[in-house]
């Protein structure tokens, strides 16, 4: 397994090549896929994802655990799927 500052992760899910709201949807579903407790790193362009991702993936009742700002115009959010 991979690890983003120290947490292990699960699965990623790259959505850079996609516009909301396909961007929303696309992480989603990875989530969707995985199990309660798994961890997910979506990897996304700054910007509009930035500001909606996350506070939708969070109405959805996961946990952001992280925001990774990786300096070159994209970010990795790290959310822990809660519940099924």
């Amino acid at each position: 397994m991979a690890q983003i500052d120290g947490i292990e992760i699960t699965d990623t899910v790259d959505i850079t090549t996609v516009v909301c709201p396909v961007t929303f949807v696309k992480a989603k579903v990875a989530l969707e896929e995985l199990d309660d407790g798994d961890i997910l790193a979506v990897h996304m362009n700054d910007g509009e994802p930035v500001q909606n991702v996350p506070r939708s993936i969070k109405d959805e009742g996961h946990k952001i655990l992280k925001l990774v700002d990786n300096e070159d115009g994209t970010y990795d959010l790290i959310v822990q799927k809660v519940g099924d």
